[in-house]
């Protein structure tokens, strides 16, 4: 009975916590875009019937409710059914993956072992503690919020729909090759799919992912923002060709579930960066080990919380400043550059860390701090190694503007 309250518990902090995130976050990127373009942005909602204004941290309340007040129209020409089911199976799917995504490590010994039992346990800070294969999960899951789009796309009968789904399907099959080649590389270096295990094993070694294996972690970072469609990698919505892509058809709520969807899956894309390369909530001196065994406080437990929500909050602004810093691909130098470039590299970091795993596991006991920095040095060769042969290789994509006739009537 307490483990299914505690599951609940957890459930109903997830829930509410990830749909008020999503809501700031889009007020966030707002505000990031003003920065960026030099102007104030949202700064007028407030506290209603009074003058006290909050820095417009009233703006996500006003678009909720603005958004709630609209029809939820349906138009006669879709197919009724997966017109309606597509934002739910996309909504779905970003929302279950934060079942075994941890949020911190665990609290002191605080809930019993039973009930009435004068035995405590600490509360591990994830939903679905203990699964072995947590990576494989997020893996699958991402995988099936394509289905969403799909689906978006083919019920609104609409070429411009049909054509963001037809889109997103084809990237998000492209780039999760590199995408589970970067996670191959943290699986091999930590031995384990558990993300736990993997934040345990950096704190352990005291080496991040990002810093053994750089070339893994641009790789990631590159697939991730393909796989959340963040720009520049955001073609199957692309306003300027495609109006408003896979969710053109959709308006009310069904269009909130589509938008809220890709927030969360930002967030999600920024808990895995952080998780896997950037030591989850490990930082050194501070927060300890995590190895089986260590006692640790209410301080330590809210310490790796902070560390971690921090380092998540400064992947999503990095997130928002790529967004209104860099130019969006024409869509065939977008695939280019998954098949061309980024598979081939994600591959060769995958080669590489095989090399430094073996190496480490054969000459473990002869090898000091001196080799284990010789090894990062090595990674940090392929890196520059692998971007140097891609500069000088034939680029991905060629010049194929037309060209202006000259000296023709």
């Amino acid at each position: 009975m307490i483990d299914l309250l505690e599951a609940i518990a957890k459930i109903a902090l997830l829930l509410g916590g990830m749909m008020t995130a999503a809501a700031y976050f889009v007020l966030l990127e707002r505000w990031m875009a003003a920065w960026v373009q030099d102007r104030r942005g949202p700064n007028r909602v407030g506290v209603p019937l009074t003058n006290i204004k909050l820095f417009g941290l009233g703006q996500p309340l006003a678009d909720g409710a603005k958004m709630l007040l609209k029809e939820d129209f349906t138009p006669a020409h879709v197919d009724k059914r997966l017109f309606v089911v597509a934002p739910i199976v996309i909504m779905t799917a970003a929302l279950a993956i934060f079942a075994v995504i941890p949020f911190g490590s665990v609290t002191p010994n605080v809930l019993p072992v039973e009930p009435g039992s004068q035995t405590t346990r600490p509360i591990e800070l994830v939903i679905a503690p203990g699964i072995d294969v947590g990576m494989l999960y997020v893996f699958a899951l991402s995988s099936i919020a394509v289905y969403g789009v799909i689906l978006g796309g083919w019920s609104s009968n609409n070429k411009y729909s049909f054509l963001g789904g037809l889109r997103s399907s084809a990237q998000l099959i492209a780039y999760e090759l590199p995408l589970g080649l970067g996670i191959l590389g943290v699986v091999l270096a930590s031995g384990s799919l558990d993300l736990g295990d993997i934040i345990t094993h950096q704190a352990l070694t005291g080496v991040w992912n990002a810093i053994g294996q750089p070339l893994g972690f641009v790789v990631f970072v590159v697939a991730a923002f393909a796989e959340a469609a963040r720009l520049p990698f955001d073609l199957p919505e692309c306003e300027q060709e495609l109006i408003g892509g896979y969710h053109t058809e959709y308006g009310g709520m069904k269009l909130v579930l589509f938008l809220t969807a890709e927030f969360i899956h930002m967030i999600t894309a920024s808990f895995l960066i952080v998780i896997l390369f950037l030591g989850g909530w490990h930082f050194w001196g501070i927060t300890g080990t995590g190895e089986a065994g260590e006692a640790i406080g209410w301080g330590t437990a809210i310490l790796r919380v902070v560390v971690l929500m921090v380092k998540i909050l400064l992947v999503i602004l990095f997130f928002m400043l790529v967004r209104w810093s860099w130019p969006r691909f024409r869509f065939d130098q977008l695939m280019a550059f998954a098949w061309k470039v980024m598979l081939p590299l994600g591959m060769v970091n995958l080669l590489a860390m095989a090399i430094v795993v073996e190496v480490e596991r054969v000459y473990a006991n002869q090898l000091g701090w001196l080799g284990r920095l010789l090894l990062v040095a090595a990674s940090w060769c392929v890196l520059v190694g692998g971007w140097v042969v891609v500069a000088l290789a034939q680029p991905v994509t060629a010049d194929n503007r037309p060209r202006e006739r000259v000296g023709i009537e």
